[in-house]
């Protein structure tokens, strides 16, 4: 998505382009009648994915404070071009669920509430935890986010489950730039000399701390849904993302994958899943393909 210049016309290719990490503005729509369990027809798992939709602005900002805070310390020209994309990318995905959340406020669940208080735990981390165990979080938060969109582009029930099309636009083309900028934060946490033990040991408590976090979120919007006692559906959600063959179980090798010494994210090779699923999405007739077009009449 090359941006022209003015004198002479003729496409100017930004840092996060020029690195493969391609900030893609979007600006989804998402109106007061689209469908409100819009995943699988369940309560239950919309309001899942709702929670972590709820975390993402702070989330992501927090992501990009993180490694704004080495961003002179690096000297690879290549890395700089990743980390421009990788702020690019994340800033473009905080607005869009900003804008999501909105929507779920209207159907009445406190999605904005949730993220304020994510806000104020951030403002916490950022004024008395070291900037190194920052970046670390941000590598491990960034580990859970590739894995999980990992899944969401690898495997298509997931793709069936959408009941409403910007809704899955909107997580596919998230999903999609996760992979594309995955590695970013762990470079730079390598580069500027960070070690194994605190990444493992951030991993360990960012992943206590992400398990209550989501875990009360989720049970808050549910309440507020009013389905927290609808046993039957909450069990059938339940058996969704931690039976045998659920969503979480099906990402433990990759998540444990990170304790490994030798670990870097690009051990879980996802370039051909990418590269078809920019095909399906920005080519002609794709997924995104009414988005970018309305982009360029605009321009």
């Amino acid at each position: 998505m090359a941006t022209m210049t003015q004198a002479q016309g003729t496409p100017r290719i930004t840092a996060g382009e020029r690195a493969g990490i391609p900030p893609r503005r979007m600006d989804f729509e998402f109106p007061e009648e689209t469908t409100k369990y819009w995943y699988g027809d369940s309560a239950f798992l919309t309001t899942f994915w709702v929670t972590l939709s709820a975390l993402f602005p702070e989330g992501e900002d927090f992501f990009v404070d993180s490694v704004k805070n080495y961003r002179k310390d690096i000297k690879d020209q290549k890395l700089k071009d990743e980390v421009s994309g990788f702020i690019g990318q994340e800033a473009l995905h905080s607005k869009e669920h900003e804008a999501f959340n909105d929507m779920a406020e209207k159907h009445g669940l406190p999605a904005l509430t949730l993220d304020k208080e994510l806000g104020v735990l951030f403002r916490l981390i950022r004024k008395y935890v070291p900037k190194k165990m920052q970046l670390a979080l941000t590598v491990a938060l960034e580990h859970y986010t590739a894995i999980i969109a990992e899944q969401l582009l690898r495997e298509d029930f997931h793709q069936e489950m959408f009941r409403d099309r910007e809704a899955l636009k909107l997580w596919m083309w998230h999903a999609l730039e996760e992979n594309e900028h995955k590695t970013v934060a762990f470079d730079v946490y390598n580069q500027v000399g960070g070690g194994y033990f605190t990444r493992v040991g951030t991993m360990l408590i960012g992943t206590l701390v992400f398990a209550v976090v989501v875990v009360s979120g989720h049970i808050r919007l549910l309440k507020a849904d009013g389905q927290l006692t609808n046993w039957k559906a909450n069990w059938r959600g339940l058996k969704f993302l931690w039976g045998w063959k659920g969503l979480f179980p099906r990402l433990g090798r990759q998540y444990f994958d990170f304790y490994r010494p030798g670990f870097h994210p690009s051990d879980h090779d996802t370039e051909a899943l990418l590269e078809s699923w920019r095909q399906r999405m920005l080519n002609d007739g794709g997924l995104l393909a009414d988005q970018t077009d309305s982009k360029s009449r605009k321009g």
